[in-house]
């Protein structure tokens, strides 16, 4: 049986990411492995670009995974859309300055991180204005035709637009709500091929029951975290085990071929990726229905909520119908 196509996000600093590839062994592990690197670009450096044409070289497929400053929020948003194509452009010509081959393109949708830093360090100031967001519809239509843009720059340049998702955007667009976009920044991009981040590590005890919940409706699904990225202190964020991921990747792969994983840095840190290549993926697995059940039961209250958020005539609808009933019943009591 053939096993799924796995690809590595990779988030580093110019000089750590150097130091990842110093020597030739973990390029040929990639190799072995038949695995793809999606590779944070946090920089425009030259040794960020020395590692990107190692692996063109090696015929490594690497999908550029576009990241901004911090400062304008980092991942893409709806609060940085008309920066995201000016960062494109930088891209561009960095790309083609030192010669680099990309795979794809990869935009990884999250909420401003500085927002959830200031969650993270419980700062409940921050609270009202997250939620005042929902009013700002206009916010969303701006916000939508910045990235319309980039999608046509991007395609007009040859390449296909993968994006990295939170799951409950699957929800979101199921019940045709924007309610979510609004408050939390994510936006619903058309794209190439979708990855749904289902980090188990950071929905303990529940990981395993997201993951099964959402995984029927994913083209492609993220897994992990095996260590390394930003640091949020929101939750349990302890790395997996080997056996978690192991659970997480036959987990996975029971409906999708097509894997990733964060990170490859903390798979190397973790000595995973040895592990990986005599990897056994026909495996049995123990399916999480409990909680997937309960997983599913919270979804339908979601949704629940979305939906509302999408028609709320309805509610006033059945508000006046209650009224106008409740007036007859009240004049034959006087009577």
């Amino acid at each position: 049986m053939t096993p799924p196509k796995l690809t590595f996000f990779c988030e580093l600093e110019a000089d750590a990411l150097k130091e990842l590839f110093a020597d030739g062994t973990l390029i040929g592990d990639l190799k072995v492995l038949k695995a793809s690197v999606s590779l944070g670009i946090i920089d425009f450096s030259q040794e960020r670009a020395s590692v990107v044409s190692r692996l063109n070289q090696a015929d490594i497929p690497v999908e550029a995974w576009l990241l901004l400053p911090k400062d304008q929020g980092y991942w893409f948003n709806l609060d940085n859309a008309s920066q995201t194509i000016t960062r494109y452009a930088g891209f561009k010509t960095w790309s083609v300055k030192y010669g680099l081959q990309w795979s794809a393109i990869g935009l990884d949708i999250e909420p401003n991180i500085r927002i959830l830093q200031a969650l993270a360090a419980r700062k409940r100031r921050v609270l009202p204005s997250v939620l005042l967001r929902a009013l700002k519809r206009g916010r969303l239509k701006r916000a939508r035709a910045f990235y319309k843009e980039l999608d046509r720059q991007i395609h007009k340049d040859g390449y296909r637009v993968h994006s990295y998702q939170f799951p409950v955007i699957l929800d979101e667009r199921k019940m045709g709500s924007t309610l979510l976009q609004r408050v939390s920044g994510l936006i619903d991009l058309p794209a190439d091929q979708e990855v749904h981040m289902l980090y188990t590590s950071f929905l303990r005890p529940y990981g395993s029951g997201v993951l099964w919940s959402y995984a029927p409706e994913a083209q492609a699904i993220g897994l992990g975290s095996t260590g390394g990225g930003v640091s949020i202190r929101l939750g349990d964020v302890r790395p997996l085990e080997f056996e978690e991921l192991a659970r997480d990747l036959r987990h996975a792969w029971c409906w999708t071929d097509d894997l990733y994983i964060f990170s490859l840095e903390g798979c190397v840190r973790q000595g995973f990726i040895s592990k990986l290549k005599k990897f056994e993926w026909d495996q049995p697995i123990i399916e999480p229905l409990e909680m997937a059940i309960r997983v599913d039961g919270w979804r339908n209250t979601f949704h629940s909520v979305l939906w509302i958020s999408a028609h709320p005539w309805v509610i006033l609808l059945c508000i006046l119908a209650l009224f106008l009933l409740f007036i007859p019943l009240r004049r034959r009591k006087t009577v």
